[in-house]
């Protein structure tokens, strides 16, 4: 079976022309390839207080959650037009 080329680039499935293999070229089958991809935990699940130095990079920010979030505030004056954003929060010195 041979890869597909459709413009300059390879297009298909890519077990057609790379086997799976170690940064060594050790051959492993596909199972142990997908387990060593991916983690054991998905960081985007844990708390900022379980996260270590050599956790995976994570899609989204962490933050501590435990706080509810504020949504009371002071009207603004002269907002005018706005659709959205008209309450203030926070010190307002």
């Amino acid at each position: 079976m041979y890869s597909k080329k459709l413009m300059g680039k390879e297009v298909g499935q890519a077990s057609v022309y790379a086997e799976p293999h170690t940064m060594k070229g050790k051959k492993i089958d596909a199972r142990s390839a997908q387990d060593a991809v991916s983690g054991a935990v998905d960081p985007n699940t844990l708390s900022s207080k379980q996260t270590l130095v050599s956790t995976p990079a994570m899609r989204v920010s962490v933050g501590d959650l435990s706080a509810p979030t504020k949504t009371s505030g002071i009207t603004m004056r002269g907002a005018g037009a706005a659709t959205r954003g008209k309450t203030s929060r926070g010190p307002m010195a």
